[in-house]
């Protein structure tokens, strides 16, 4: 499989972040002043599920996900009900849906729902970009151990 390392808007469809672990979350204001930001999220990239005899094996990736000129941010994480520890939570889906203002201008409303612990992530932006910060690598595990990261993987 071939294993890139940038995608962009034009590239979602063909994407999957169901069960991407999701280490760090960060905000950049923009400097043009208009309310916007950058949200740039610290991931492990699941590049290829492999199916084998006894279950799958997976390439990993560690990964920055950035979303450009994001507003109206919603987020709801709830660690505390299920009592759970603090880890990096799991993502279930990425959806967005186009949306065209009255001025002509379009943007996407974009969705995360987060299926470790229960939660979700919600804004408006018009696009992202994903690079790898790592070497893929093929393991068990759908997330990459602290030791396998790059600290300064979300920058």
């Amino acid at each position: 499989m071939d294993h890139r390392t940038n995608w962009s808007n034009e590239d979602f469809d063909a994407m999957s972040w169901h069960d991407v672990h999701v280490h760090g979350l960060r905000i950049v204001e923009n400097e043009d002043d208009d309310g916007s930001a950058e949200l740039l999220l610290d991931i492990d990239y699941i590049l290829e599920w492999i199916k084998g005899e006894e279950g799958f094996s997976f390439v990993v990736a560690q990964a920055t996900l950035q979303f450009h000129k994001v507003f109206g941010l919603k987020l709801s994480i709830d660690y505390a009900t299920p009592s759970a520890g603090m880890c990096a939570f799991s993502l279930a889906s990425i959806e967005r849906e186009l949306v065209t203002y009255p001025t002509g201008h379009t943007s996407f409303k974009w969705s995360m729902g987060i299926n470790w612990p229960s939660g979700s992530i919600e804004f408006e932006a018009p696009g992202f970009t994903q690079r790898t910060c790592g070497q893929p690598v093929t393991q068990s595990g759908q997330w990459l151990a602290s030791a396998q990261r790059n600290a300064s993987g979300a920058s």
